[in-house]
């Protein structure tokens, strides 16, 4: 194991989030908010931090080339991600939720039900538990689309704040549970590293109970 604690951070949103809490705990004045680098190391604390495309984080915290990622509950249960889940971060709050057309039916037991979705791990597990036949379509993009075209019956999708459904004429159905930003660690670091670790993990509670 090497000597540096790596970060693997999503670009975007999450990852501004995430860097102002490492900043309030005095952890990342390494980063340059403006530069286009893709890696900023502190020589002092032994601190190396990665941004990549959000869909990587788990790929690189789960390969051991970083030791640390932040990213959101849902990608860690679609990829089924083998990482420790260390906290809650209290950033990235959203919902996954099923929705449609205004009145559409979801429980139709002797019907299969369309659904279009970027999580297919995630609706499928959904509707096994309620028996529930289901045909998922997965979409990579824009899946408010789908009924609209009649594509699918519903979709499930994250909802921040609900405003691109209703600018399509969709409204939320049912929501299925909460989601937030999370703190992983690959199992073998947090082996290795627990001091360190356990250290930033303490660092940050202790900053989001103040």
């Amino acid at each position: 194991m090497n000597e540096y604690l790596t970060f693997a951070l999503p670009k975007g949103r999450l990852g501004d989030s995430a860097v102002k809490q490492f900043e309030m705990i005095g952890m990342a004045s390494s980063i340059e908010k403006d530069s286009r680098k893709l890696i900023f190391i502190d020589e002092e604390r032994k601190l190396r931090f990665m941004f990549v495309k959000p869909v990587d984080v788990i790929t690189y915290v789960e390969n051991g080339v970083a030791d640390i990622g932040v990213i959101g509950k849902d990608s860690i249960i679609e990829e089924e991600a083998d990482v420790y889940e260390l906290l809650d971060l209290g950033f990235g709050q959203c919902k996954f939720s099923i929705a449609g057309y205004p009145g559409n039916a979801l429980h139709q037991r002797d019907t299969v039900l369309r659904i279009a979705t970027k999580y297919p791990k995630v609706t499928s597990n959904y509707f096994q538990k309620r028996n529930q036949p289901i045909e998922i379509i997965k979409l990579n993009g824009s899946v408010e689309l789908a009924p609209l075209v009649g594509l699918s019956d519903v979709i499930v999708d994250i909802v921040e704040t609900g405003s691109t459904l209703k600018a399509n004429g969709l409204v939320i159905l049912e929501d299925m549970f909460e989601i937030s930003a999370k703190l992983i660690a690959n199992r073998v670091s947090y082996r290795f590293k627990y001091d360190r670790i356990k250290t930033l993990v303490d660092q940050l509670d202790r900053h989001q109970e103040g």
